[in-house]
């Protein structure tokens, strides 16, 4: 069942509440770019998570009919992939042939500038040579990472929702959803999501789904507070030990750790949680199911996130058919860390080392394709031109490992 946090996003910046000033400047940056006398060419759009950033964007696309070319900025890895938005923007015609095309960059501020080299360059790049609007967004805009993107933009803040924007929004849902509603239960609800509306429709979904009205004690009984976060142990107790899809789905969207990183915490601790073989292919099953959506969100498509969590929180979740029983009690066990992780780790000094000697020898070619096709046989070569790349001990110590092996 998709999430009602997408099911009710306007479609239209109308529909938007509580952003008028955003939604005038807005209106009035992508009309110069119609005009073909843009004020700027690139946008971030900043304010704290679930006030309607995204959805800011997918409304004006929607109301001025341009396509939405969206990437999240925090997944990307390498310059390459920057790139390609602004060489699929500039140089390939719309799909659906409409009259033109938003490029919207979403959470620049988790780019890691360690581990994406060459991202924020490549997002100065997009800026300087695309022919199409780019909005970006993010959370805390004033990251030192990101000074440059900010020397190069126009900066829209969005205002935390109010109470009563926010009791509109949710009203609205349970009419639509047929559910009962206290209004001391939304206020609550409404308090402790601290004015994100996303935080506050997905505890309104959880309780609407299992309790089919809200109440104010239901209300406190099921609502943590947004600042509450699950280290990854916490997180894989309240998944495993969930009796209903919607407290599996919390768990997971409370955790501290990220989405790849919690397919991986899962899939570890799968078989030490469930013993019953049938239980372990269906929970591995929703995992894969997961993995799957996950993967085709990332290219794009980032509705289908929802479905990934769903996915790897209920379908794993659920998995245990014990759990239909009404005399059935979660077993306590001792989870580990994922062993990938582990291996890594203790990997690393290696792997190092092996991308320094790839850096001498890939110079007229990219490092990929030097793993690829130039390593392989530098391996058996490699003593013949040692002296020529200066190797260090340690790098020939390397070498002479790899080449036995």
């Amino acid at each position: 069942m998709i999430q009602w946090f997408l099911k009710y996003r306007p479609r239209s910046l109308k529909d938007v509440e509580n952003q008028e000033d955003a939604k005038k400047e807005l209106q009035e940056w992508i009309e110069s770019w119609l005009k073909g006398k843009p004020n700027a060419k690139a946008i971030l759009l900043y304010g704290p998570p679930g006030v309607g950033k995204t959805t800011l964007a997918e409304a004006l696309a929607n109301d001025y009919n341009l396509e939405l070319l969206e990437m999240n900025a925090s997944d990307s890895r390498k310059l390459q992939d920057i790139k390609s938005i602004a060489e699929k923007a500039a140089v390939y015609g719309s799909l659906f042939g409409i009259k033109g095309k938003l490029i919207l960059l979403d959470e620049v501020d988790g780019i890691n500038t360690r581990e994406d080299l060459g991202a924020i360059q490549g997002i100065l790049e997009l800026i300087e040579k695309t022919k199409y609007p780019i909005l970006m967004t993010a959370n805390d805009p004033w990251d030192p990472s990101l000074r440059e993107i900010r020397n190069k933009v126009k900066m829209i803040g969005l205002n935390r929702l109010g109470k009563y924007a926010l009791r509109r929004i949710l009203k609205k849902i349970c009419q639509s959803e047929k559910i009962e509603c206290e209004d001391e239960g939304l206020d609550y609800i409404i308090e402790t999501s601290e004015g994100d509306a996303r935080y506050a429709i997905n505890m309104l979904q959880g309780i609407g789904e299992g309790y089919g009205k809200v109440t104010l004690d239901i209300a406190k009984a099921m609502v943590r507070r947004k600042e509450r976060e699950l280290d990854p142990f916490e997180t894989l107790r309240d998944i495993f030990w969930a009796r209903y899809a919607w407290q599996a789905k919390n768990a997971a969207t409370s955790a501290q750790v990220d989405y790849d990183m919690l397919i991986r915490w899962i899939s570890e601790n799968i078989p030490i949680q469930y013993e019953n073989i049938e239980d372990i292919w269906r929970a591995f099953d929703a995992l894969s199911r997961a993995s799957i959506f996950l993967k085709r969100a990332k290219a794009g498509d980032w509705d289908l996130l929802s479905y990934a969590y769903d996915m790897m929180s209920s379908g794993v979740a659920l998995a245990e058919i014990e759990k239909k029983k009404p005399n059935w009690k979660p077993k306590w066990k001792k989870y580990q860390f994922p062993s990938y992780i582990q291996l890594l780790s203790k990997s690393k000094d290696l792997r190092d080392t092996r991308d320094e000697i790839i850096k001498k020898i890939s110079i007229h070619s990219s490092f990929e394709k030097t793993v690829n096709y130039t390593y392989p046989y530098f391996l058996i070569f490699f003593k013949k031109y040692e002296k020529r790349l200066s190797l260090s001990p340690k790098e020939k110590e390397y070498l002479n490992s790899a080449l036995k092996s």
